[in-house]
């Protein structure tokens, strides 16, 4: 196939998966909203959602995986192609994780960040394949992306489970969808399952893989480049949730409170800096389309 033809293919599997994933929100929340008096015949529907949000899983990977083949390189050079492969990771997350920590309750939350992730990159931050600049030709790139795409996966799931544990907080009685939400300690449990393991990653690619990068592309370890500075800004109030939550017995609101300022940083981080701040960051290459490095 030629270049041209792996991009089509990767256009078209995209729509796919926004068609798929949309199907898989209606499930999911109907499983999780609708008023269905047979438990059993809930948890069929929960279940359907959840093999559907495989299969939107499958046909995502698939429109990555053609992004790189048309591209000649890794699929997230520019800020299209790093929400493709983020929201990828999210769902991938999920799909795996559900099981295993009991998140069927997160399907719905998860289906529509993905939703609206995609919906976004297809209509706003679409990029044509481009050839990037020298320094995205980096092994130590690709491991420092990786990294932070993954700890970024980690940390929206974690947000969404500190999310729903302020909610159910603030009504510990309620009746309908929210008594089907984990109990308070179970979701605080997972919240910091989650982002220990996303804050791992985050101070491994930001901190270790990162400054090797930037030191290979530009000569130094360091350079208070905007991206940088959030990236550290993010890792400090992570490792505060984290020293907090283990020392000072902050657990519950106080922890929730402060993993979602974190993943407001995060997120800032990945949208705010590119806006507010594109043509002063590194981070930044200019191309006949702006290609930008996300993270």
């Amino acid at each position: 196939m030629s270049d041209q033809n792996w991009a089509q293919l990767s256009n078209e599997l995209l729509i796919v998966a926004l068609v798929v994933y949309a199907n898989a929100l209606l499930l999911t929340a109907a499983a999780s909203f609708l008023r269905i008096e047979d438990e059993e015949r809930r948890t069929v529907i929960g279940t359907v959602g959840y093999r559907v949000t495989i299969l939107g899983v499958v046909v995502h990977f698939g429109a990555d995986l053609s992004r790189g083949f048309a591209a000649h390189r890794v699929p997230w050079g520019n800020m299209y192609e790093f929400t493709m492969t983020g929201s990828l990771i999210v769902a991938a997350a999920y799909v795996i994780l559900r099981p295993r920590l009991k998140l069927a309750w997160m399907g719905p939350f998860v289906s529509l960040f993905v939703l609206a992730a995609l919906i976004v990159a297809k209509v706003v931050l679409y990029t044509p394949v481009l050839t990037v600049s020298d320094s995205l030709h980096s092994y130590w790139l690709v491991v420092h992306v990786v990294s932070l795409a993954l700890a970024t996966g980690a940390f929206t799931l974690g947000g969404i489970a500190s999310v729903m544990y302020l909610l159910k907080n603030r009504n510990p009685d309620a009746t309908g969808w929210l008594s089907r939400i984990p109990t308070l300690p179970t979701l605080d449990r997972t919240a910091y399952r989650i982002q220990a393991f996303g804050f791992v990653l985050w101070t491994f690619g930001a901190l270790i893989a990162g400054p090797i990068w930037a030191h290979e592309a530009w000569g130094s370890y360091w350079n208070w480049d905007p991206k940088e500075v959030w990236a550290f800004i993010t890792w400090v109030v992570y490792a505060c949730y984290l020293h907090a939550r283990a020392t000072a017995g902050w657990r519950g609101r106080n922890a929730a409170i402060l993993a979602i300022v974190g993943l407001a940083t995060l997120w800032f981080n990945f949208v705010g800096i590119n806006y507010f701040f594109g043509g002063a960051s590194q981070h930044s290459y200019a191309t006949p389309a702006m290609e930008v490095h996300p993270l």
